[in-house]
């Protein structure tokens, strides 16, 4: 009996594996360098485990040295900024317009954005194109 309690006492048990850890406090919006994390061994679910999945990401929230990095707490770096001054695209069918507008939020490739028009003052919504372009549909 006693064989059988130590045998489910290890199955339950769960193995550590490793996980990405900062070295240094990491700041919002602060691109991730390969000297700023490390692999530490620890068993937390849902957290990154291989560098290649954080260098080159931008911090969503300060990262705090020895926590584990999880996968909302980084993302692509924005290519757009909050008043940057942008092209505005609108392509449909043979049409094609082009002019300038003011971002009103941060924004990465693949991510919609609101920007005003500064020809007509309106705001539209974007995509965000990965040369930085805005495409309004």
């Amino acid at each position: 009996m006693r064989a059988l309690v130590l045998a489910c006492g290890l199955s339950a048990q769960t193995a550590a594996a490793d996980v990405l850890v900062p070295l240094r406090t990491i700041r919002a919006r602060e691109v991730i360098a390969p000297g700023d994390i490390t692999v530490k061994l620890a068993d937390v679910p849902g957290t990154l485990t291989h560098p290649d999945q954080a260098v080159g990401q931008e911090a969503r929230v300060a990262l705090y040295p020895g926590r584990p990095l999880r996968s909302g707490d980084i993302g692509p770096p924005a290519l757009i900024d909050r008043n940057q001054i942008v092209s505005l695209i609108f392509a449909q069918g043979g049409l094609r317009i082009t002019t300038e507008g003011r971002s009103l939020d941060r924004a990465s490739a693949g991510e919609t954005i609101r920007v005003m028009n500064l020809s007509s003052r309106s705001t539209v919504t974007g995509f965000v194109r990965a040369d930085g372009i805005i495409e309004v549909r």
